[in-house]
């Protein structure tokens, strides 16, 4: 953690998990905290929290608690809080970055660009103009949101899947429900995955799902790896199903460098850095250190994802 956000935690127990790429590293200071600030790399079950007999709050430094056992927590009366706006608007750009990058074929035409062969780079160039293609975002919270803002204004025609998404909050959007998924693969020029990793969702992009997708189409997560079956996806691929991928996630991570998707031209991959902006990690770690000062304090966080606990903390209180 940035030597910034000392100030904030001065006088308080709290514990910060790993933020380098060494998830073994032990959490500083776990036995005695009251707090953990929770980074991904590190599972956060039982097991970890008994460590701990005074922990009180565990607050995530982003939105996917899947490295976290909520019924654990909730087991032992530990709040659970996490930060979901923080990387709504470094992530939704993000996504349009590799939307952008895969539909225009970049890294295809940067290679083409340095391999020292003559081309003709005009004529072999298969671009996408994006102006009156049709965006499939499956899941509409806040970064698929904005995401179909941006793409609106580039003058795309959006279409979401999203059984959660009232049709007053699409109609705001300017948006177009559907009433499945595989209507919106069906119909969509590019797909854009923005949900949580699930049992429910887990493979929701598999080789089923992939034959439905329009040929040609393109396919962008910046969610969760877990969503998508890789060795489908590589078929996919393989077949011309799809033109392009942008990916920002992996199943595991980081992916082995043998993974075939890492060494394609129509394949966009960077390490699930989307929300790592500057501003990005800060609202991050200013939101979960927050959180966590609060509950120390007997003050209900504004993102409690287990509010039964609630009671039974401030009763210990006293």
């Amino acid at each position: 953690m940035p030597d910034v956000y000392a100030p904030m935690l001065e006088g308080f127990a709290i514990a910060i998990g790993p933020t380098s790429a060494d998830s073994d590293q032990p959490l500083a200071g776990l036995a005695d905290a009251q707090a953990i600030i929770a980074g991904s790399r590190v599972r956060y079950d039982g097991a970890l929290m008994d460590q701990a007999p005074g922990l009180r709050v565990i607050a995530r430094s982003g939105i996917g608690i899947d490295n976290l056992s909520l019924p654990d927590a909730t087991a032992r009366g530990v709040a659970v809080c996490n930060a979901p706006d923080g990387p709504t608007i470094s992530t939704a750009e993000h996504a349009i970055a590799l939307l952008m990058a895969a539909t225009k074929f970049l890294k295809r035409n940067e290679n083409s660009l340095r391999d020292g062969r003559k081309h003709d780079f005009f004529g072999e160039n298969q671009g996408l103009e994006l102006a009156g293609q049709q965006l499939g975002l499956v899941g509409m919270g806040r970064i698929g949101s904005r995401v179909a803002r941006v793409a609106r204004a580039m003058d795309m025609n959006v279409v979401v899947y999203d059984p959660y998404i009232s049709a007053e909050r699409a109609a705001e959007l300017g948006v177009t429900l559907v009433p499945t998924l595989e209507a919106l693969l069906s119909t969509s020029d590019v797909v854009s995955l923005h949900l949580p990793a699930t049992p429910e969702t887990r493979h929701l992009i598999n080789a089923r799902s992939l034959a439905r997708m329009k040929p040609g189409a393109f396919l962008i997560n910046t969610a969760r790896g877990a969503l998508i079956d890789e060795s489908a996806l590589i078929q996919a691929l393989d077949s011309g199903r799809l033109a392009g991928v942008g990916l920002d996630v992996f199943d595991p991570e980081p992916p082995d460098f043998e993974n075939p998707l890492l060494h394609r031209d129509n394949v966009i991959a960077t390490p699930h850095v989307a929300s790592a902006t500057g501003a990005g990690k800060d609202r991050l770690w200013r939101t979960a250190i927050a959180q966590a000062i609060q509950v120390l304090r007997g003050e209900r966080p504004p993102h409690l994802l287990n509010p039964e606990v609630w009671d039974k903390l401030r009763s210990t209180q006293g």
